[in-house]
């Protein structure tokens, strides 16, 4: 994995990786930080991730990022690489953004990159699910889930965001 969707980006000692998939950016964010926890939808993906991993500062969960069990403010970064297009639909796309507001710790980060619709991303996932993240409209989606400092940057077939959750802890908001 290239570093450049987190060039420049502090994600604290305690990092959630949604999606983790076969580990590609798990091996380099557990140089990054003192703990990983990575989840991952896929039950042979987190348990081959569990296994290849064993012993090192990464842990491993199997379950839906759109629906984490892990304690609210739990995390200093989250990261997400091209997982969000994944989801099903805008609406679970938004409760994963609410969910990672959730278990950020106040001032935590959420970074990561996703792809843009392009003729060859639609292609590349015809028998797969597809549902875009529009950039339009994402910052304004990553705000009404209690983010600030919003960066969007868009390149020829991706995107890169950068977003800090509010310093308000939830007890304070109610």
């Amino acid at each position: 994995m290239k570093d450049a969707p987190l060039e420049g980006v502090d994600l604290g000692p305690e990092i959630l990786e949604l999606g983790a998939g076969p580990g590609l950016a798990t091996d380099v964010l557990r140089q990054r930080a003192d703990r990983v926890t990575a989840i991952e939808i896929d039950v042979d993906l987190a348990q081959r991730l569990r296994d290849r991993l064993a012993g090192t500062n990464v842990s491993v969960t199997h379950g839906d990022a759109s629906r984490m069990s892990f304690e609210s403010e739990t995390f200093t970064g989250v990261v997400s690489f091209t997982m969000l297009h994944h989801l099903p639909s805008a609406a679970r796309q938004d409760l994963l953004l609410r969910e990672v507001g959730r278990v950020l710790a106040p001032g935590g980060v959420f970074a990561g990159s996703d792809v843009l619709p392009t003729f060859g991303t639609r292609a590349a996932h015809l028998f797969d699910t597809m549902v875009p993240v529009h950039t339009e409209t994402f910052r304004t989606r990553l705000e009404a889930a209690g983010f600030v400092e919003i960066d969007i940057t868009c390149r020829q077939r991706h995107f890169r965001f950068v977003a800090r959750r509010s310093a308000r802890s939830s007890e304070q908001a109610a």
